[in-house]
């Protein structure tokens, strides 16, 4: 098979990314409605975080603002998973059904191939409020705005992101496996709400957990600590995007492995 490189690649995700969104913006009452309740759940989180703060002045060390711009962070690195990756929740249909098959027989990456045909384009929305929430938490928190600052920012948000990526792409390919894999994935998503939390307000179990079994510490904690605590950064905030390419590479491999071993129904 000739080799594809990554202009091929980018040439062919243009044309269907397109073609998807033209397909979305058909229905376009769904597609407002679908976003402004993303919108609100979002808005949700925020008004709960005031209304936790209207009693509590600080949380483990934590103040208000410092919350508000971990929840930001954990919104916009959780969003390319949403907008990118949507396609994994059909998984599981795609191998029961026997539709998986044709994703075997194109003479493109199968990851690639299938991952591209959806486009979650209601998590712009997400984005848009996160990065609004970070800027937000930035500005109140008083943090130099330096070049520096900001190209750590967006690279550990890139990394976080990798780190969710690969815990639905996992979670996702059981299915090649197993008949039932729903409350995997559906487990594996819940988890985010837990990233918007500082690590250090669980006890010593679930932070060994929470960093090193289902690393979720990796979405937006240890990363944001880059930027929050610049006098403090632990040493697994600096690993942050080893760990998230790291993890995504494994995930993808597993995926991979999954696809590989596909035959169809069998009927």
């Amino acid at each position: 098979m000739e080799k594809r490189g990554l202009l091929f690649y980018l040439r062919i995700y243009r044309k269907i990314l397109a073609q998807d969104i033209k397909s979305k913006m058909s229905y376009r009452a769904d597609f407002i409605i679908s976003t402004l309740g993303m919108i609100l759940t979002n808005v949700a989180g925020f008004v709960s975080f005031w209304v936790l703060f209207r009693n509590f002045s600080s949380i483990n060390g934590w103040d208000y603002y410092e919350m508000l711009f971990l929840y930001g962070f954990s919104l916009v690195s959780i969003t390319p998973v949403q907008c990118f990756f949507d396609n994994n929740w059909s998984l599981r249909m795609y191998v029961r059904d026997g539709d998986f098959i044709k994703y075997c027989f194109r003479p493109i990456n199968m990851f690639f191939y299938f991952q591209s045909e959806v486009f979650d384009i209601k998590g712009l929305g997400q984005l848009a409020f996160g990065i609004g929430t970070i800027v937000y938490a930035w500005h109140k928190l008083a943090i130099p705005v330096t070049f520096t600052a900001v190209a750590l920012c967006i690279v550990f948000l890139f990394s976080a992101s990798l780190v969710m990526i690969a815990l639905q792409n996992a979670a996702a390919a059981s299915c090649f496996w197993l008949t039932n894999s729903f409350f995997i994935l559906d487990f594996f998503f819940k988890l985010k709400d837990y990233a918007k939390y500082p690590i250090t307000i669980f006890n010593p179990v679930f932070r060994f957990i929470f960093t090193f079994v289902l690393p979720i510490a990796f979405i937006a904690y240890y990363p944001s600590m880059v930027i929050l605590r610049p006098d403090a950064i632990p040493l697994l905030s600096w690993l942050s995007p080893l760990v998230g390419i790291l993890m995504f590479f494994l995930s993808y491999k597993f995926w991979m492995y999954g696809a590989s071993k596909y035959s169809g129904t069998g009927s």
